[in-house]
């Protein structure tokens, strides 16, 4: 009875430990959801709303905290009840047998013992199960990560890329990042050793979906990305992505130094190696009029920094990284036009001799690419340079036309 009465009572803590645990997780979510969107939060004064969605659910988890303690505190109360009856009963029966001169006064004191020896490791026993199976719900979660097997791997025997100038070639490639919404369809394109490559088109057109795609991040469901002619499939991801560099448009910096986060480019790099990179991003003024120096906090995601000071760390993390292969996925789309004047300089200086693949929405940061391919509705619509383009009339001079007037307005 004892057993049976701590396996089922077990199980339906555990159901409530489960319900607990995952109330645990999204207070801890919606807390640091809103403490990282503050200032959005601010902006529309939502405050309060946001502290009632909180109190909503850490009330829940206090709540089912609190029938977790109660079902604990069934638990022990039905196991000294059985326990104790037990014993009851045991040494009525023994004080009864005793009376009717069956036992003796030391058969008594025999039971009593027993029984005593008995329950002591039973107690025990109930208790270790409970903690094990408590601390494996409480582990759950992280057994279903280690379980999860990767969805990118390596290719058996895949051996490391071979850079040879960092030709890239997408042929007839096709991906969706849902099986029943396709993104590029059928694109192919190449890029030479040391060439400027630049992607444009429509929002929505799978312009960023290049650059994961060929970073690994997902495989394509059908045709093959080249690096030098080498399947990027076929060779392992560390060499892979250790050949190629990015300046994202959203640059997230870790919450520590400006040092650590350009040196996050190459481990072990030196300090002249990083003040060497912070110098050819143009970053190594600002940071010597800081008063800590290299050694300056950016704070959360770099929240202590500017759009343009942000975008070069980034760009000094990936000089230092130093890779053949160059993306700039709209580096500088966010910022103002005098700070994208300043930092496309930069972004052309670093892309010379380098295999760059610029992804862009304002084709003026454009203009001087050797290739210009137009991405619309996941085809490749017009491929050529900037005049061969705009005698084109077609897409890109439309969207050429349509910046050029809106840049107009913005000027009066």
């Amino acid at each position: 009875i004892y057993i049976i009465f701590t396996r089922k009572v077990t199980d339906w803590r555990n159901a409530l430990r489960t319900r607990m645990n995952d109330l645990d997780t999204l207070t801890i979510g919606r807390s640091v959801d809103s403490l990282l969107n503050y200032e959005t939060v601010k902006y529309f004064g939502a405050e309060a709303r946001e502290e009632a969605r909180y109190r909503d659910v850490a009330d829940q988890y206090a709540k089912a905290a609190v029938k977790s303690e109660n079902s604990l505190a069934w638990l022990n109360m039905g196991q000294s009840l059985i326990t104790n009856f037990a014993l009851a009963g045991a040494m009525a029966y023994t004080v009864w047998g005793w009376s009717k001169g069956q036992f003796q006064v030391g058969d008594v004191v025999l039971v009593n013992t027993l029984l005593a020896q008995l329950f002591r490791p039973l107690d025990m026993l109930g208790m270790v199960y409970r903690v094990i199976r408590q601390g494996l719900i409480d582990m759950e979660a992280m057994f279903r990560l280690i379980d999860t097997p990767s969805e990118i791997e390596d290719a058996p025997g895949a051996g490391p890329l071979v850079v040879n100038g960092g030709a890239v070639a997408f042929e007839n490639v096709v991906f969706g990042y849902e099986p029943d919404r396709t993104i590029l369809n059928g694109v192919s394109f190449a890029v030479g050793a040391g060439e400027t490559l630049a992607i444009v088109g429509p929002s929505g057109a799978g312009k960023s979906t290049i650059a994961r795609l060929l970073f690994r991040f997902y495989d394509p469901q059908g045709g093959r990305v080249l690096i030098d002619g080498q399947d990027i499939s076929q060779v392992t991801q560390k060499s892979l992505r250790g050949a190629i560099g990015i300046v994202p448009q959203d640059t997230v910096l870790f919450n520590d130094s400006i040092g650590y986060n350009i040196a996050y480019g190459r481990e072990g790099a030196s300090a002249e190696e990083i003040a060497a990179a912070a110098e050819g991003a143009a970053i190594d003024g600002f940071i010597g009029i800081l008063p800590q120096g290299y050694d300056t906090e950016v704070g959360e995601r770099g929240l202590k920094l500017s759009g343009g000071e942000k975008q070069r760390v980034a760009i000094a993390r990936t000089l230092l990284k130093n890779p053949p292969v160059l993306i700039l996925d709209e580096a500088t789309s966010a910022l103002d036009s005098r700070t994208e004047a300043a930092i496309q300089d930069t972004l052309e200086r670093i892309a010379a001799r380098r295999t760059t693949l610029v992804i862009a929405h304002r084709l003026s940061t454009v203009t001087g690419a050797d290739r210009i391919i137009v991405l619309d509705k996941g085809r490749v619509a017009e491929t050529g340079t900037h005049e061969q383009l705009l005698r084109m009339r077609g897409l890109y001079a439309d969207m050429w036309a349509r910046q050029q007037a809106e840049k107009e307005e913005g000027t009066v």
